[in-house]
């Protein structure tokens, strides 16, 4: 399954791979042999988008990305993000002219290829213009460092603002069974520009694999500990959406995270999700997810679990970086 994400001729399978939790955000770091071995599996099965960024580790993911795809580069369709000021203590966003042009080099540096395919604006900088920071982009674009713009959780003004000075590819948001945000009025602007979608944690964070049940589960250094939606009153009340996507996965021999990608694959034809792992079993459980047919009445009865859903997305400091 191939998919264009956007209008300006990038073409990539349908399912790409986010490599974030091989090394930064859910507690230890996972096993670098397993990692890398993951992404030549991807590879091998014809996955075509690898997703990154510099804030993860920080750096230490763009490295294991660059170690992972040493000879097999063409093929690859490259995507990082910057404009996260690192070691800042809390969240706080660079999207300067400077910044962009001295993170590019960087991230080209320890992914030690010549060009990036996609490269996303992390978060808006709400102290410089998206002008200013797409700008720059562009310049990049001009200069053969990078091959396409992306914006990540921007709302629809700044993208139509952004896509004014240079045409926009693809917007990184979350979006899934559980979080659909972006509906109201990010995904009909996208639509008008010609924007495509690349859905991050479409299995909620795990939570809609139904393979967690309580806090008790996260390691030391996991995220999900500080979201309001992964604390144990949340959990266990969300418990009914998981059992909505299980009932539907058993109707098709599938799992819930096959159900859960196939939904938004059904929902959203523009959309490329980027499921991550760092184990090859779940890797090829995700990419199954293609075989799965959902009928009319599994779209209705999956379509209600969003309005459904208990519990903050993030704490208000997160949730300030998040446009809509």
């Amino acid at each position: 399954m191939t998919r264009k994400l956007g209008t300006q001729g990038l073409s990539v399978a349908g399912i790409g791979l986010g490599c974030m939790s091989m090394s930064h955000g859910y507690g230890e770091r996972g096993d670098e042999a397993e990692s890398i071995a993951t992404i030549h599996r991807a590879l091998d099965l014809g996955v075509t988008l690898l997703d990154t960024a510099e804030a993860y580790g920080p750096y230490t993911n763009e490295e294991l990305v660059g170690r992972a795809i040493r000879g097999r580069r063409d093929g690859v369709i490259l995507a990082t993000k910057f404009g996260i000021v690192i070691g800042a203590g809390s969240l706080k966003m660079d999207g300067s002219p400077a910044n962009a042009k001295k993170s590019v080099e960087g991230s080209l540096r320890r992914l030690n290829v010549e060009v990036i395919d996609l490269y996303y604006l992390h978060r808006r900088d709400p102290a410089v213009p998206i002008e200013e920071t797409v700008g720059a982009m562009k310049e990049l674009v001009e200069a053969g460092k990078i091959r396409y713009i992306g914006l990540s959780e921007v709302g629809p003004e700044t993208l139509r603002r952004a896509h004014k000075i240079h045409p926009i590819t693809a917007v990184q948001s979350e979006y899934s069974l559980w979080e659909r945000g972006i509906e109201e009025s990010v995904l009909p602007a996208m639509r008008e520009l010609g924007v495509g979608l690349v859905p991050f944690s479409p299995l909620g964070r795990g939570y809609l694999t139904g393979a967690l049940q309580s806090s008790a589960e996260f390691v030391a250094g996991d995220f999900r500990r500080n979201l309001p939606r992964f604390n144990d009153q949340h959990m266990a009340a969300n418990q009914k959406l998981v059992a909505i996507v299980k009932q539907v996965a058993g109707r098709h021999g599938a799992t819930p995270a096959q159900v859960a990608l196939a939904w938004i694959l059904a929902v959203a034809p523009d959309a490329v999700p980027i499921p991550g792992t760092r184990r090859r079993k779940y890797l090829d459980e995700n990419l199954a997810a293609v075989s799965v047919r959902l009928t009319d009445g599994d779209m209705a009865e999956l379509g209600r679990i969003a309005s459904m859903t208990e519990g903050d997305r993030y704490p208000p400091a997160m949730a300030q970086a998040v446009e809509r």
